[in-house]
């Protein structure tokens, strides 16, 4: 079946992982001669990139699903297309719910998108979930930045939160090879991308998989060492990463990222719960006291680091007191950024069947709560960025001020400042910060400083 005037829309739901992987996928049918279409009304093929960590992220997906089912009826040639982890989780179930869907496909075989689609387009209807080892994939993303860039270092997940479904549907942990994953930065910095974020569901477990021990009985492949590896990756000038686990983030990784100028000071580590009995209950392996001797170490090495973390209220038998222990936490350590969540039952999960779920009222005054003082104190740690020069990286326009470009300083912080976007993007600037805002900072540009390629 030739594909070469057909088109293709991609709706991603979730994480920067889904993101990456949509990326890539976009950039298959784009081999296979697709061509991107802006509105999906328009496309002949529809990919849903799915998430299901939250359950109003997955009844987005049905309503979407059910509208595209219905055009199908009319176009018979659309192709219905359903990746990620709802599709790994729910399987061949979401055939009978949306018998109009042509592939469903979990996670771990998106590096396979062409021959799925090509027995598709023989006339079959496609489930493939089975767990597979994830091959490399030579195919080049469609990245949706031309300054900053995903690229993933690890898959999957061994760790068993009590609440997370993220193992069932991702997979084992599956760690690239250092070799690999310098390939594709180098490749990126030939192309001219500034910032690469590296990306795994628990990426302080990189290389445990991977084969080999140092003399000291070490792993011979750690994420540390992997910093090492990459951090001079010609026109490169950024590197961060992310999602880090309390359990395993250690102060030789917290040493590397003080030494290595290219590596941004921004942390991300989600703590879930300030209060070590729904800790425990969790599975999550560390207490509330090894959470803060990571923060303090940090900002022993790096004083002016950006730290921020993800935290869910109302899961189940969550008391006030223990929900307080959070407060108390968040209201200690000052976080800049905080994603926060009330707690959703997932299928599959030991905690949806627990009987002492909470109430929805108070999940969302709680989580109302926790919002506020997460405002407070990232407004609080805004200002001292209030006169400070601060390098920029340009990566857009500002779409509600054309006026302005905008990008993020190195610590992660969203800044605004006047600026022809045609001149600007791509470069670093050194900005004077003159507002600042609880997630946002604007700021006069100084200087324009042009990139030296290691």
């Amino acid at each position: 079946m030739t594909t070469s005037k057909r088109r293709y829309h991609i709706t991603t739901f979730g994480c920067q992982m889904n993101k990456a992987d949509s990326e890539r996928m976009a950039g298959i049918l784009e081999d296979m001669g697709f061509e991107f279409a802006e509105d999906p009304n328009n496309a002949d093929l529809i990919l849903y990139n799915t998430c299901t960590i939250r359950d109003n992220a997955e009844q987005k997906v049905y309503s979407y699903l059910g509208r595209q089912a219905k055009r199908k009826h009319e176009q018979p040639d659309l192709t219905l297309v359903v990746a990620g982890c709802v599709a790994q989780q729910e399987g061949e179930s979401l055939l009978r719910r949306v018998p109009e869907l042509d592939l469903v496909m979990g996670p771990q075989h998106a590096n396979r998108l062409k021959d799925l689609l090509e027995s598709v387009f023989e006339g079959n209807q496609v489930v493939a979930t089975e767990p597979v080892h994830i091959m490399e994939d030579i195919t080049q993303p469609r990245r949706d930045s031309k300054v900053t860039a995903w690229v993933n270092v690890i898959y999957g997940c061994n760790e068993r939160c009590t609440y997370c479904v993220v193992p069932n549907v991702r997979g084992v942990e599956q760690s690239r090879t250092p070799e690999a994953i310098r390939a594709e930065m180098v490749e990126l910095g030939k192309q001219g991308y500034k910032e690469i974020t590296l990306l795994g569901q628990n990426i302080d477990a990189y290389g445990r998989d991977l084969p080999g021990v140092t003399a000291t009985g070490r792993h011979l492949h750690t994420f540390t060492d992997l910093l090492y590896y990459v951090h001079d990756v010609p026109g490169v000038e950024r590197i961060r990463f992310a999602t880090s686990h309390p359990r395993y983030f250690t102060e030789r990784l917290i040493k590397v990222c003080a030494e290595l100028p290219k590596v941004c000071e921004h942390f991300h580590i989600p703590f879930q719960s300030g209060d070590n009995e729904l800790l425990k209950a969790m599975g999550r392996g560390y207490t509330h006291e090894k959470y803060r001797r990571i923060i303090d170490t940090i900002r022993q090495y790096m004083p002016d680091a950006s730290i921020s973390a993800d935290a869910i209220v109302g899961f189940p038998g969550e008391t006030e007191a223990q929900f307080e222990n959070t407060l108390k936490l968040v209201e200690d350590i000052g976080f800049d950024q905080l994603n926060t969540a009330a707690y959703s039952p997932r299928p599959g999960t030991p905690a949806a069947l627990w009987e002492n779920q909470l109430s929805e009222e108070v999940k969302s005054d709680r989580l109302q709560r926790l919002n506020h003082l997460v405002g407070i104190k990232a407004a609080e740690r805004s200002q001292r960025y209030f006169g400070r020069i601060e390098e920029v990286l340009v990566e857009d326009q500002n779409s509600k001020d054309p006026t302005q470009v905008m990008g993020r300083t190195g610590g992660n912080r969203l800044t605004f400042f006047t600026g022809d976007i045609k001149e600007l993007k791509g470069q670093l600037v050194k900005v004077k910060i003159t507002e600042v805002r609880a997630f946002s900072l604007t700021g006069e540009p100084i200087e324009v400083r042009q990139a030296v390629s290691v």
